[in-house]
């Protein structure tokens, strides 16, 4: 299994480089990257490591060449230390998974290592203060590889238990209606005044945070895109505010049930 030591001739890194910044990204990530020949990813996530890049062989690809970027990696990764890189954590809707199966299907001996990092999810939600505090899921609304009757009934499920909700990719010109089928299925068990924030572009350049409520949500629709995480609060979660200013979003744990405060 993995090894925690840069690998001496060839072997695999899938890194998780949270938003991109450097600042958000683990020191393993960074040790990684500087001890990989060759550096491949989505050119999104490269263009913000170009400070970490020079003297690396670097591989740009685009989105939808996923599985051909796995097998590049992995042919590579037989001679050489490779870094393939993956927006948010590899391994929650990132390149871990892709990677691990084409490796299993080829059968190939090559040491791997998955380097955790920060998620959509965590980003967004540090933008807010505290609407994760406890329980919470994650949906995708893309439904390129998992059919929208799947994704409506786990939005059913998810709802119906009253915890938070992230919806990652939640909207696009090739499927603009999901965001608003979502909310449906919210409506149907959510009040109105159930806090809801659109986070766009968390912890990076043009961030721009929106809180309002399940009611209201139609009004900002537009606001939302595929460089968006929308959080649905939970039942017991409120607007964070300070005076009339909104903050963000406090979904408490339970400690006022046991602490006075």
């Amino acid at each position: 299994m993995p090894s925690h030591a840069e690998p001496k001739t060839g072997g695999l890194f899938i890194v998780g480089i949270g938003p991109g910044r450097r600042e958000h990204m683990t020191a393993r990530a960074l040790r990684a990257i500087a001890a990989a020949d060759y550096v491949i990813g989505n050119a999104s996530y490269l263009d913000p490591l170009e400070p970490l890049l020079t003297g690396k062989n670097v591989i740009r690809s685009s989105m939808g060449k996923e599985i051909e970027r796995a097998k590049q990696a992995i042919d590579l990764a037989r001679s050489s230390a490779v870094a393939l890189v993956s927006g948010g954590d590899a391994g929650v809707y990132g390149m871990a998974g892709i990677v691990l199966e084409v490796l299993e299907h080829a059968g190939a001996d090559i040491d791997v290592e998955v380097i955790p990092g920060v998620t959509a999810a965590n980003a967004a939600a540090s933008r807010l203060g505290s609407p994760l505090s406890g329980d919470f899921a994650v949906i995708s609304l893309s439904d390129l590889l998992t059919p929208l009757e799947i994704i409506e009934q786990r939005l059913d499920a998810v709802f119906s238990t009253g915890i938070p909700v992230v919806l990652y990719n939640p909207k696009s010109r090739g499927r603009p209606h999901n965001f608003s089928l979502a909310m449906e299925h919210a409506k149907k068990y959510l009040d109105a005044a159930t806090p809801v924030a659109i986070v766009r572009n968390a912890l990076r350049d043009g961030e721009e945070v929106i809180v309002t409520t399940l009611g209201e949500v139609e009004k900002v629709q537009e606001a939302v895109d595929m460089h968006t995480t929308v959080i649905v609060g939970g039942k017991e979660s409120r607007i964070w505010k300070r005076g009339d200013d909104i903050r963000g979003i406090i979904t408490p744990r339970g400690y006022h049930n046991k602490y006075v405060y």
